[in-house]
């Protein structure tokens, strides 16, 4: 690993408290990137944050954000903006789901699901957006990084309001690509099926809860053998290596793309 390939990155990377948020995070760090940490769980970033800073190379910080919360996200990109000078890198990792069948959807779960993974999504780019017009011209590209899901190529019965979430999603990538292209912003994303995370943690115990699966664990076990040609699951480390390229100059003819890291998942 080159502990300098993102020497002079300073990165805003939402939902970076826990799962692949806090890992992208370190991993953006041993690569020399300066990394602010949002979340609505401050105690939890702040003590990724102290990690980072405990290990040196890179430098971090930790805010208290409210994704769905313009202010919040306005504030988010300010604080990188006074810690480390500008910001040249948002990745937008926050994200949510909650299993209903598609006749037992209500306003409250479309509401929930839709507000994080989508609207929150589009709040981030806008204002990490403006502060990078405001800040100008420079060498490489600004880059504006989308967590997108397999959810948004493979239509799932038992998470529709998550998959219409993650095309929206796809759709912010290619649309923003285009909008922002002449500000030399370039829009990508990246695209996990099964990732270990607290959150599929949580959606592997509410399958369960709703009657989709019959014991926990059972949701991995079906998707590995049923849907994926790399025969695991995968892991945030399994993950960070792309959102490491996406960030980093290797990227720079890149834009409008969402990178597939599913086990081979979308293929089928």
């Amino acid at each position: 690993m080159d502990p300098n390939r993102l020497k002079g990155k300073n990165i805003l990377i939402t939902g970076a408290a826990r799962g692949m948020g806090a890992t992208n995070a370190e991993h953006f760090a041993e690569q020399g990137a300066n990394v602010c940490l949002g979340d609505l769980d401050l105690d939890e970033a702040r003590k990724v944050a102290d990690g980072i800073n405990e290990r040196g190379n890179g430098k971090a910080i930790a805010v208290r954000m409210d994704v769905t919360k313009r202010e919040d996200n306005a504030a988010a990109v300010a604080a990188t903006v006074d810690a480390f000078g500008m910001i040249n890198v948002g990745l937008f990792n926050a994200g949510l789901n909650k299993p209903r069948f598609f006749m037992e959807i209500d306003e409250d779960n479309w509401d929930m699901i839709m507000n994080v993974n989508t609207k929150a999504m589009w709040l981030g780019m806008q204002e990490t957006a403006r502060q990078m017009i405001k800040q100008g011209p420079q060498d490489h590209p600004y880059k504006l990084i989308n967590v997108g899901s397999i959810a948004s190529r493979k239509p799932l019965i038992d998470v529709t309001v998550y998959c219409t979430s993650k095309y929206g999603c796809l759709a912010l990538t290619h649309c923003g690509a285009i909008a922002l292209a002449e500000h030399n912003i370039t829009v990508n994303g990246y695209a996990p099926g099964v990732v270990v995370t607290p959150l599929w943690e949580q959606l592997d115990k509410d399958l369960v809860e709703i009657g989709f699966k019959q014991k926990e664990g059972q949701a991995y076990e079906d998707i590995v053998r049923d849907a994926l040609q790399i025969k695991r699951v995968s892991y945030p480390d399994d993950i960070k290596g792309t959102a490491s390229f996406l960030a980093s100059d290797d990227s720079d003819y890149m834009t409008g793309q969402m990178i597939h890291i599913d086990g081979g998942w979308c293929i089928q």
